[in-house]
């Protein structure tokens, strides 16, 4: 048997699952310290369907712990970032473009020094070590505990900074290092930022791992504990501490890949509508599109996988304003206090909740609480709400041939059985708890993107040395070795570089291995 968790920001769900069936699924409000939601839903789980905690083969968390003390700014470790380029990339310092207050709140201090490769995997320079002791002993006398270090071109060669590392850890040995070619993609400035922002987040991963941790044992599972990543794959608790920036975006992951699951469909676009917000991304082959740009995180430019996801802020918990004639549904929402502050809860606060009641799309709650509201009103929020959430999905779309909707998530009763020319709307069953469905099913991933000088004649060889590559990497990380398959390639010949030069990018999904985990 499985756990699958997901924490959102209004709700955490649980679902307990025996190979492809859903014996319980739970719903709990969501607590402002998180662990305190997984205990009860890991309690509500046992009411359910008790079972006994030694069955349980693992457990799979998706948490928003990670993105929220990004967004809030709160939580961060001092953070270094040195950068390995001289006497290239000086007239852009790390950390340029990021808002002060995340400056501020990382005390972010930034050294450039020798270094750096070609996309070949020329030397620009050779690395100085002089240079990195003088660093270390900068970061010693001004109390940094993590360091983000970068090097030009680094996903072809890492050598500078793994050397760099070795150097910095050497004279600082409790100092936590985290390299931009384990982290990021191809893009200097993009890397370097996911890698600062992973290396704040250092300190903060090791309390959360454990605290998620002692929420399980505390309910009798011992049981190992993965995370969900933002590609759909998992990722055990030593990862996690390593990279906690791959958690970004389990959320609105998991709710795809549980509604893949769910639903049978593997292309389709998927509107999971939570408390807060509402997330619409595309599934291709059963995972997530994934964005092939920078993306925005916090207001700092990274380039780490990510989901291709618009968010609305459209939820169960939105607040409703206006009248029949101008109404407006969020973005604003009152989110985890939805059970405190909507009428039907007996609240004084109209919520996107509340007009799905007294339109009849849900029974929550005291339907009485809304019993003398305005029908139009709750009409034309309604209308709204469809409206925004079709546009969204056109904006997604890249072809004109129009996309299946799976909908699913608690909220998603807000949405009509039809939108625009997508048709019905599908609402699989366990729908309102399709991010940890998604979670329990996540399998174990591994991914080469890299740049490939492609000779005549010798394309094909190239593809096949990067497929074995992120095939050998999925099971290296876990996964049964029979069970692998590759489902993304992407090529993208880059014109203005000699040599043939291909950026090639596989990604390969396997199981988990249950029988190591048992063992």
């Amino acid at each position: 048997m499985r756990i699958g968790i997901d924490v959102g920001g209004t709700n955490t769900d649980a679902v307990l699952m025996d190979g492809q069936s859903v014996l319980a699924a739970v719903k709990t409000a969501t607590t402002r310290d998180v662990t305190g939601g997984i205990t009860a839903a890991l309690a509500g789980l046992q009411r359910q369907r008790a079972f006994d905690p030694a069955a349980v083969n693992a457990v799979m968390i998706g948490t928003t712990h990670f993105i929220n003390a990004l967004v809030e700014a709160d939580r961060l470790a001092p953070t270094a970032a040195v950068r390995l380029g001289l006497p290239a990339t000086a007239s852009l310092p790390p950390m340029v473009d990021w808002p002060e207050r995340l400056v501020e709140a990382i005390a972010g201090r930034a050294y450039l020094c020798h270094g750096g490769h070609e996309f070949d995997g020329r030397r620009i320079a050779d690395l100085r070590e002089d240079e990195i002791q003088r660093v270390a002993e900068e970061l010693d006398r001004h109390g940094v505990r993590s360091v983000a270090i970068s090097s030009v071109f680094s996903p072809v060669n890492a050598e500078f900074e793994q050397r760099a590392a070795d150097i910095l850890t050497a004279q600082l040995p409790g100092l936590a290092v985290s390299l931009s070619s384990e982290v990021g993609r191809m893009g200097l400035l993009e890397r370097e930022n996911a890698t600062i922002i992973n290396a704040s987040l250092r300190e903060l991963a090791g309390q959360i791992v454990d605290g998620l941790a002692d929420s399980l044992e505390g309910a009798g599972i011992r049981a190992p504990l993965y995370l969900s990543q933002n590609d759909g794959t998992l990722m055990d608790v030593d990862f996690a501490r390593r990279y906690p920036v791959a958690t970004f975006a389990s959320g609105p992951t998991n709710s795809m890949r549980g509604a893949a699951f769910l639903s049978g469909l593997e292309t389709c676009a998927v509107v999971d509508v939570g408390g807060t917000t509402s997330d619409i991304g595309v599934l291709r082959h059963g995972f997530p599109r994934e964005a092939t740009t920078e993306v925005s995180v916090a207001g700092i430019r990274t380039n780490f996988r990510m989901p291709d996801v618009l968010s609305l802020g459209i939820g169960g918990g939105s607040r409703v304003r206006g009248d029949a004639g101008a109404v407006t549904v969020g973005p604003d929402s009152v989110g985890y206090r939805l059970a405190e502050e909507a009428l039907v809860f007996g609240g004084a606060t109209l919520t996107a909740t509340d007009v799905a009641v007294a339109a009849g799309r849900a029974a929550i709650g005291d339907p009485g609480a809304v019993r003398d509201l305005d029908r139009s009103l709750a009409q034309a929020a309604l209308a709204r709400i469809a409206r925004d959430i079709g546009d969204a999905i056109e904006r997604i779309r890249t072809s004109p041939e129009p996309l299946p909707v799976v909908a699913v998530g608690g909220g998603s009763i807000l949405l009509p059985d039809e939108i625009g020319d997508s048709g019905q709307v599908h609402r699989p069953e366990h729908f309102a708890v399709a991010n940890a469905i998604g979670a329990a099913i996540a399998q174990i991933g591994g991914e080469v993107d890299r740049i490939f000088p492609v000779e005549p004649g010798q394309r094909q060889s190239v593809l096949d040395e990067a497929k074995q590559e992120a095939v050998d990497r999925a099971v290296a990380s876990g996964a049964k070795p029979g069970s692998v398959r590759v489902v993304e390639v992407d090529e993208v010949p880059l014109a203005y570089l000699p040599g043939n030069a291909t950026r090639i990018r596989v990604k390969a999904v396997g199981d988990l291995q249950m029988e190591a985990v048992r063992g």
